[in-house]
C-alpha cells in the first residue's frame, strides 16, 4: 500500500477539487491535543517495558512522512496524520517521550534491523514476507483498496460490479493493482494524484475509483454528501515492526494498544481522521 513518493503534497490540494468543503479532519490543533492529553499512563505496562526505554525516557518510532493521512507534513512542516496521533498515544500509555525518526520507506526495515530506532509505525502492510525479516504487533487497523462511487449510485456493491465499468485509480498503487485484477473492466484511467481521480468521478467521466481504503475515507469525509465506500475488495492489515528478538517491547506496546482500543481513544483517532470508526463493533 505504501508509496515511496508522497500521494498527496498537501491537505490544500483537496479544496481545489473539493470546492466549498469544509476539512473536518485537521492535522493539528486542539483536537489532537485533547485526545492524547487524555491518555493515562497504565503503570503496569509502563514497568514491562525493556530496560533500555525505561532507561532513555522514550521511544523512537521509525516513520516515512509522506503518505497522509497516516502521517505526512501539514503546511508548517509539523508531522501529523492517523499513525501520528497512535503513535503519541502510545507514549502516553507507556509514559514515555515519543521520538519520531523520518525514514525512506525503501531503507525502514533495515534501518528497524539496524536499531536505529525502537519500531516501525507508519503504514506497514502485515506480510508473510515481512514477517520472515521481523515481528509485528497484532493488526491495529485494516487497510486495503476500498471502491469509491457517488453516493447516487447504487449499483457497485463489489469488485464484480466494476465489469463493464470505467474505472479511475491511483498511479502505483493497490489501488490500482486491484483495478488492473478485474477481468472485464471497460477502461481503467490512472491519476498521477487521487484527487484527480476523484475529480473525474465527480465530472462523471468515470463510474468508480479504487483507491486504498483510509486515503479513500480520508477525502470521502470532506465531501461525504457526494462520495461513499461501496465495497471493499481486499484486506491488507497494518502492524507494528519489531526486531523479532525484541519480546519485552513487542507485548508491552501491544497491551497498550488493547488499552487504547478498549477505552475507546483508537476510534475517536480513527473518526477524526476518516470520519469512520474502524474499531467499532
Amino acid at each position: 500500500m505504501k508509496r515511496v513518493l508522497a500521494i498527496l503534497l498537501t491537505v490544500a490540494m483537496s479544496f481545489a477539487v473539493m470546492a466549498g468543503c469544509t476539512n473536518q479532519n485537521s492535522g493539528s490543533g486542539n483536537q489532537t491535543e485533547d485526545i492524547v492529553a487524555s491518555v493515562k499512563k497504565s503503570d503496569a505496562i509502563a514497568a514491562a517495558l525493556p530496560d533500555r526505554v525505561k532507561t532513555a525516557g522514550k521511544i523512537m518510532i521509525g516513520v516515512d512522512d509522506s503518505y497522509p493521512p497516516m502521517e505526512y507534513r501539514d503546511d508548517n512542516n509539523a508531522l501529523v496524520g492517523f499513525d501520528v496521533d497512535f503513535g503519541n498515544a502510545l507514549g502516553k500509555k507507556l509514559g514515555v517521550e515519543v521520538e519520531w525518526v523520518p525514514t525512506a520507506w525503501e531503507g525502514i526495515i533495515p534501518s528497524l534491523q539496524a536499531a536505529k530506532f525502537d519500531f516501525i509505525l507508519s503504514s506497514l502492510s502485515i506480510t508473510d514476507e515481512r514477517k520472515l525479516e521481523i515481528g509485528f504487533s497484532e493488526p491495529y487497523i485494516q487497510g486495503g483498496p476500498v471502491i469509491i462511487t457517488l453516493k447516487e449510485n447504487t449499483s457497485i456493491k463489489s469488485g464484480d460490479d466494476l465489469v463493464g465499468k470505467v474505472v479511475g485509480a491511483q498511479l502505483g498503487t493497490t489501488g490500482e493493482d486491484a483495478a488492473k485484477s478485474v477481468e472485464g473492466v471497460k477502461e481503467i484511467k490512472s491519476y498521477d494524484k487521487i484527487t484527480e481521480a476523484l475529480q473525474d468521478l465527480s465530472a462523471k467521466r468515470t463510474e468508480a475509483v479504487v483507491a486504498d481504503d483510509q486515503v479513500g475515507r480520508y477525502y470521502i469525509a470532506l465531501d461525504p454528501e457526494k462520495y461513499i465506500v461501496a465495497g471493499k475488495m481486499v484486506e491488507e492489515p497494518f502492524g507494528i515492526g519489531f526486531r523479532k528478538d525484541d519480546t519485552a517491547l513487542i507485548d508491552a506496546v501491544q497491551k497498550a494498544i488493547d488499552e487504547l482500543k478498549s477505552e475507546g481513544t483508537l476510534s475517536k483517532i480513527s473518526m477524526k481522521w476518516f470520519n469512520s470508526d474502524y474499531y467499532k463493533n
